[in-house]
């Protein structure tokens, strides 16, 4: 029996409109491209199949990371052309080039799922591919797997200890110290942004010193081991690589050990108006209740005070404690080295707690946020700082105006703490005491400097963020003069 053709029906029962049937259409048409790519992942007309459709469906970060793929495909392709390759020997080629530049497209614009995916593809075509490996770790870490990223970033620094990331018309070479074996770097990528810097990442936990000759050509040195427990047991290979390497070199290697959370208050107590709380360094775990409350009375850390493990930040692994007693069975858990620092109820009048950052560039102050809580452990994403109004507007006239928003009091004391810390690059976390003084929580090199999305509601604070990048490019700028 013959039927005439009808208009799709929704699951609703109602009729479905054009648009609707196209939108469905072209979801179906990328479903079933995406399923196709992942058992062909290098077959370039259905990348170039899948970029249309992802245009046609409005997925503009999809679009350009397959119409990369694409691109990438087709010069490695005229590359060997142009080299003499037969045509048969041009169809067994097997790079994972177009997919990597794929993953690192979606990578770049903030897509992590998409970028796991295809950093997958191309290490199972390019399991030695290094860094993938290191670019998937950074993935990872995004998508707080931080047990996996290390596993690639192990891989990655073992394959590969240096990885060149070229820019064009970069005004200067710069060569980027690593740890490769740990996390502890400064977050750099604000500061050097990939699409203007010439950046050499070298790996030098992972290398051996003759590695340090074969380098490519360099201006400045950026020794980006920011985390003095990290860079603790490299101190000496850093200090040897700095005197012989013959280039300028910001972030001294024993400026940035002075900035162990149990050595800072040593460091900043002649400061005017800066409070440091007392903080003691268990580097032997106790093997008793009362041989911890021995070494706390040592170390003239009283109650209450926090337990924070090595190399941590952001509030990972810390917990605040009244008495030995619940102090002891965490401490007893962890059985690895940490810090005791004694905790201040730094309450404001109004109920709240205000943790300020400030950014050191070249040791003066630049405002980066004011996160506003209500819990004592205060982190600009827990704040609920997007909520409320007046949060944002108090952090503005922070930004805007630290001078006045802080006191001339305050200001001077920020200023002595970046002469003392002598880092070109540093930030200090910090709240304001009722009676003017500051009291700092720590002050180091991994402060981390980020823009926000240009159009969220913290768009307004990209230009706080621009002032401390280009005080950043001028620094490179003058030190790279002077050499």
């Amino acid at each position: 029996m013959a039927h005439s053709a009808q208009p799709a029906d929704g699951e609703d029962g109602r009729t479905t409109e054009p648009s609707a049937r196209k939108d469905s259409g072209i979801e179906k048409t990328i479903a079933i491209l995406s399923a196709a790519l992942d058992d062909d992942p290098l077959n370039t007309g259905l990348h170039a199949a899948l970029a249309d459709s992802l245009r046609d469906a409005g997925n503009e970060t999809g679009y350009l990371a397959h119409r990369i793929a694409v691109e990438t495909s087709n010069a490695i392709i005229a590359s060997a052309t142009a080299a003499g390759a037969s045509a048969d020997a041009i169809a067994d080629m097997r790079s994972a080039l177009p997919l990597y530049n794929l993953a690192t497209s979606y990578y770049m614009r903030g897509d992590h799922a998409a970028a796991l995916h295809w950093f997958e593809h191309t290490l199972a075509i390019e399991p030695d591919l290094a860094i993938a490996h290191q670019n998937l770790a950074a993935v990872l870490d995004a998508l707080d797997r931080p047990q996996d990223a290390q596993q690639h970033r192990t891989r990655a620094y073992i394959l590969q200890r240096v990885f060149v990331e070229a820019a064009d018309r970069a005004p200067r070479r710069v060569l980027i110290l690593c740890a490769g074996r740990t996390s502890g770097n400064v977050p750099f990528d604000t500061l050097l942004p990939v699409q203007t810097s010439h950046r050499i990442k070298y790996a030098i936990d992972c290398a051996n010193e003759v590695e340090d000759f074969q380098l490519p050509r360099y201006d400045l040195v950026f020794n980006a081991i920011g985390e003095p427990d990290v860079a603790q047991p490299l101190e000496k290979r850093l200090e040897s690589f700095a005197r012989r390497c013959g280039r300028p070199l910001l972030n001294r290697p024993a400026a940035v050990m002075r900035t162990q959370r149990h050595v800072l208050p040593e460091l900043l107590a002649d400061i005017d108006d800066v409070l440091t709380a007392p903080c003691m360094r268990i580097d032997r775990p106790p093997i008793s209740r009362d041989e911890l409350a021995t070494q706390i009375d040592q170390g003239r850390v009283g109650f209450p005070l926090l337990l924070r493990p090595l190399a941590k930040h952001g509030g990972e692994g810390v917990s605040l404690h009244r008495s030995i007693d619940t102090l002891w069975p965490d401490v007893e858990a962890l059985n690895a080295p940490c810090y005791l620092t004694m905790f201040r109820n730094y309450r404001s009048a109004d109920g709240h707690f205000r943790k300020y950052r400030s950014i050191f560039i070249d040791r003066k102050p630049f405002p980066y946020h004011l996160a506003i809580g209500s819990e004592w452990m205060v982190h600009y994403f827990s704040a609920e700082m997007t909520s409320h109004a007046w949060k944002l507007e108090e952090e503005r006239r922070f930004l805007e105006d630290p001078r006045t928003a802080l006191g001339e009091r305050a200001m001077r004391a920020l200023e002595a703490i970046g002469e003392k810390l002598d880092l070109d690059y540093a930030g200090v976390d910090y709240t304001l005491l009722d009676d003017g003084r500051v009291l700092v929580f720590e002050a180091n090199a991994t402060m981390l400097v980020h823009r926000e999305t240009s159009d969220g509601m913290l768009a307004h604070k990209n230009a706080f963020v621009e002032r401390i990048v280009e005080a950043f490019e001028h620094m490179q700028a003058a030190r790279t003069r002077r050499k």
